[in-house]
């Protein structure tokens, strides 16, 4: 019977060759100040066909719901106890994109704050969506798209979190970066040395031949001189859509020590090592010759076998690829504990030269 090593290790990569193939810039970078905002509000959503928040147990919900009275005008007379039924105390999230400007509408998140059973069919009244700042950036209202329960008794259906679509309109614009200064900054996705000194040079090379206008600051930020006004758009345009061969990233592996799946970025080679954990065995050794490395190797590889000779060994050549470790461990049994541990072990020896992430 299979084990979940086996149907649950995956490679996603075996890198041939130093570097990557090159890529646009635009998928490597980003420019400085050009980003989403979290937008965060309190609302009420009404019309809920009995599905709403317990008023016994929600305070807040009434308290919000006579607030939003009072401001209309309605006054109900002092000790009123209100039980409702068909209103829900909710939060409303979005995101507020790039250049976004007044009038333009966005997406809405509403989720249930309180104890209200399903938000199906309810109405997201209106509700200001304020950023870090505490400034209002937009306003949302509109009609809640909830998913319909599912068929079948595996189906799972989850009728708090409900979207509207379009559902709120830009009051505020955020500024940016972009068009002021002399400069713009790129900020690469992941930090590395060599893709940013290879990011400058290929700006120096395509568009300024005769005098450098891209430095790489650091392992992320790249300073570009740039045009201003009008010009920066085309310029920018022109620069996200420039080749770079990226730089082969760094080894790592990852493992998830629930399943068992581990995945690698690139073929990672393993040096002489020998590992004892439990009933399983490993040694990785060099090939057999006269020496006294090899010596070694080999008396190493015996004092471990007399330990597996109550469980199991895996004897492997030196230089050896991971994934051929892991599917040898996968061939004996090994579990996701064991797997982590033995990976550990080599890390620790010096023997795995790749960086060890445990998820």
């Amino acid at each position: 019977m299979k084990t979940i090593l086996q149907w649950a290790f995956i490679c996603l990569l075996a890198l041939t060759s130093l570097d990557a193939s090159a890529d646009r810039i635009k998928n490597l970078a980003s420019v400085l100040g050009v980003r989403e905002n979290q937008l965060l509000g309190y609302g009420l959503v009404v019309g809920l066909d009995g599905t709403g928040d317990a008023m016994a147990q929600t305070p807040f919900t009434v308290n919000s719901t006579l607030t939003m009275l009072a401001q209309m005008g309605v006054a109900l007379p002092p000790g009123t106890n209100l039980q409702l039924k068909n209103v829900a105390a909710v939060t409303v999230t979005a995101s507020l994109p790039p250049f976004a400007r007044p009038g333009q509408t966005i997406d809405v998140t509403v989720s249930s704050f309180g104890n209200a059973k399903s938000l199906r069919g309810g109405t997201l009244l209106m509700t200001p969506l304020k950023g870090a700042d505490g400034q209002v950036y937009a306003m949302a209202q509109g009609n809640l798209l909830v998913a319909a329960p599912g068929g079948g008794k595996d189906a799972v259906s989850h009728l708090i979190v409900g979207r509207v679509p379009d559902g709120a309109t830009v009051e505020r614009l955020v500024p940016t970066a972009v068009g002021q200064g002399d400069y713009i900054y790129l900020e690469l996705n992941a930090g590395d040395f060599t893709t940013a000194a290879r990011l400058a040079a290929a700006v120096n090379r395509e568009i300024s031949p005769d005098s450098e206008i891209a430095v790489a600051l650091d392992a992320r930020t790249i300073q570009i001189k740039a045009p201003v006004g009008s010009a920066r758009v085309a310029f920018i345009s022109r620069v996200e859509n420039l080749e770079v061969a990226e730089a082969a990233p760094a080894a790592k592996v990852i493992i998830n020590a629930r399943t068992g799946s581990v995945v690698m970025n690139q073929a990672v080679q393993l040096d002489d090592c020998a590992v004892a954990h439990g009933s399983l065995s490993v040694v990785i050794n060099a090939a057999a010759n006269n020496g006294p490395r090899a010596q070694a190797a080999e008396a190493t590889r015996a004092n471990i076998e007399s330990k597996a000779d109550r469980g199991s060994l895996v004897e492997l050549k030196r230089g050896v690829a991971l994934g051929d470790v892991v599917n040898a461990l996968n061939a004996i049994g090994a579990t996701p504990q064991d797997m982590l541990a033995i990976l550990q072990a080599m890390k620790s020896a010096g023997a795995l030269h790749a960086e060890l992430e445990i998820i």
